[in-house]
């Protein structure tokens, strides 16, 4: 008998208490080396090992996360992510050169063709979302098993494409009906070998949670816009700019006629501001709540999932990245100042004024991006980290027996959706 085992014998009658169904057990300061070591390494290679970076960092987190007392594994490698992005670029560049050429060379037409890229743009970064969440999926293993996913991407896409439109046009209330019903059609074509997952989150419900969020952050502009169309009459301001010839003239016209305008552009600043504001303090609680009500409307078969996620813990990582992004401008601030100001002072003598300031750009360019890997490096090791290992600690499980019963089934699905997603800027975990 050892000393850990003593109490419990001592005290036969007192339960011991059961190990959670799903724990993160990976250490803070082993993510934060692997996402420095691969920073420095982001920098020095100009941005090619960030297909080595993100398969170093999806095999920490799925290795260290833990359901029913054994670990997930990722299987996907770094070449496979490279090969993928390769072939994901010889599809769009030309895609991007007959834009460019259209619009180049055949005037109004060639720039309404361009403007119609957008919509085809997007469509394409839902296709690849989908795709890659396939090849995520089947490099996911649990048990020696494969996770899997089937369905047509394409009519993800249109389908994504659709409620996003209703999405612009409502400002923002259809946004959860949009992700109750793309959630539905993803959990019904993903797999944990022959088990068939479903998804059960209500976008009625989801919509009533986030009312109020929705109000406080969206609700200043729409008053503010509604100010405005019943106070001002934008039809004859229209007509008075068309007829005067210069600025200073349309703002003298615009105070003798139209005082109106001038109050309505002042509601109008105020209300953005408002918004922005509260849409900046909100955020965590709109995300512990979208992940909260995501995890649980999860099911495969009998297994049940239920979040106790409290946004208290969000909130805490999203102050964590300020304070530590603070104190890393400010020591980068500082010694960058430092170190720049001691290199001018020495090699401005010595330079020719074309030389100094092409040297200048230079090392504003290496700053730029130490300050944006650095940012990336907080923001990851803070809020991302902590999401992941909150949204996986607050998950209650319910019937996990079902695990023990799965026969294998899937494939490996080629990493074509993870290149387009990472060449469309579109890609994640």
């Amino acid at each position: 008998m050892n000393l850990l085992e003593a109490p419990a014998a001592a005290a036969p009658g007192i339960p011991v208490p059961a190990a959670p169904a799903a724990r993160f057990v990976g250490d803070t300061g082993d993510y934060l080396a692997l996402l420095t070591r691969g920073a420095v390494l982001l920098a020095l290679t100009l941005g090619i090992y960030r297909f080595w970076f993100a398969t170093d960092l999806r095999r920490f987190l799925w290795s260290n996360t833990e359901v029913a007392g054994e670990t997930l594994e990722y299987t996907g490698t770094p070449f496979e992510l490279l090969i993928g992005f390769l072939i994901a670029m010889a599809l769009l560049v030309p895609i991007y050169v007959g834009f460019f050429v259209v619009a180049l060379n055949l005037g109004p037409f060639g720039q309404f063709a361009s403007v119609l890229g957008f919509p085809l743009l997007a469509f394409l970064g839902h296709f690849a979302v989908y795709r890659a969440r396939r090849y995520r999926l089947t490099r996911t293993v649990y048990r020696g098993i494969r996770c899997h996913q089937d369905g047509s991407a394409w009519r993800y896409a249109v389908c994504a494409l659709f409620w996003w439109v209703l999405i612009i046009l409502t400002l923002g209330l259809a946004y959860p009906f949009a992700q109750s019903r793309l959630e539905r059609f993803k959990m019904r074509h993903t797999y944990y070998g022959d088990l068939n997952g479903r998804f059960y989150g209500s976008g009625f419900r989801l919509l009533l949670r986030g009312l109020p969020m929705w109000l406080l952050a969206v609700g200043p502009l729409a008053a503010a816009l509604v100010y405005s169309v019943a106070t001002v009459e934008w039809d004859k301001v229209a007509a008075a700019a068309a007829r005067t010839k210069n600025g200073a003239e349309f703002i003298n016209q615009l105070e003798s006629s139209f005082p109106n305008v001038y109050a309505a552009i002042v509601v109008a600043i105020t209300a953005f501001s408002v918004s922005v504001a509260m849409a900046a303090v909100l955020f965590p609680v709109f995300q512990a709540m979208m992940l909260r009500w995501w995890l649980s409307g999860l099911r495969f078969g009998t297994l049940t999932i239920r979040s106790h996620l409290r946004t208290a813990q969000i909130y805490g990582a999203y102050l964590r990245f300020l304070l530590y992004g603070l104190l890393f401008l400010v020591v980068a601030a500082l010694f960058g100042g430092l170190v720049i100001g001691l290199g001018v002072a020495a090699a401005k003598p010595y330079m020719q004024r074309e030389t100094f300031e092409a040297v200048a750009a230079f090392s504003g360019v290496i700053f730029y991006v130490i300050m944006m890997l650095g940012f990336s490096t907080i923001y990851q090791a803070t809020v991302k980290l902590s999401l992941w290992r909150c949204g996986v600690e607050s998950a209650e499980l319910e019937g996990v027996a079902i695990l023990d019963q799965v026969k294998a089934e899937g494939t490996p699905s080629s990493a074509l959706g993870e290149g387009l997603a990472d060449a469309l800027n579109v890609g994640g975990f």
